[in-house]
């Protein structure tokens, strides 16, 4: 993954950590301090996003834990490689398309941001401008020249950037 999409991982991890956690902790012991707890919704309802937070938690853990930080501007990008945007064209129906490829959790592939891990990128790894190559796919097969390959920043082409916004359990 980016360097950028690293440190949002972590950032999402602190906020939970740091900010969301307690806050839901206060909640659930001001509600319980309200009295009968079987009947408490304001009770279980902190219960439950505390159990949220928690998974999420182990999830970005994991994923922070696991990360190989790459950063793509320092590739020539002479071949496709990670961080590389590609401008290929079927040389079936002359379409021309343009892919980056990036890391699995900064993927947008309605954006042209692909996986590394996609079969389209693991076609093109390694190729150069001009290179064809074929996608083999279970009933298809379709045949790509690569056109253009340059540096672009991966996060500068997302359309869908978390914030702590997005980070809260509501």
């Amino acid at each position: 993954m980016s360097i950028e999409g690293y440190d949002l991982l972590v950032e999402e991890f602190k906020f939970l950590l740091e900010v969301e956690k307690p806050k839901t902790a206060e909640e659930k012991l001001v509600a319980a301090a309200q009295g009968d707890r079987s009947e408490n919704a304001d009770y279980h309802a902190a219960k439950e996003k505390l159990r949220f937070i928690d998974k999420r938690l182990f999830y970005l853990n994991a994923m922070i834990q696991k990360a190989q930080i790459i950063d793509p501007s320092k590739f020539s990008h002479d071949k496709v490689s990670f961080g590389s945007s590609v401008k290929i064209i079927n040389l079936d129906t002359d379409e021309e398309e343009l892919f980056t490829l990036c890391g699995v959790l900064e993927s947008e592939p309605e954006n042209g941001l692909i996986s590394i891990h996609s079969p389209l990128a693991k076609a093109m790894m390694g190729k150069g401008v001009d290179d064809e190559f074929i996608l083999k796919l279970p009933h298809l097969k379709k045949e790509y020249e690569i056109l253009e390959i340059e540096y672009k920043n991966i996060f500068s082409l997302k359309k869908t950037v978390r914030t702590k916004k997005d980070f809260s359990f509501h």
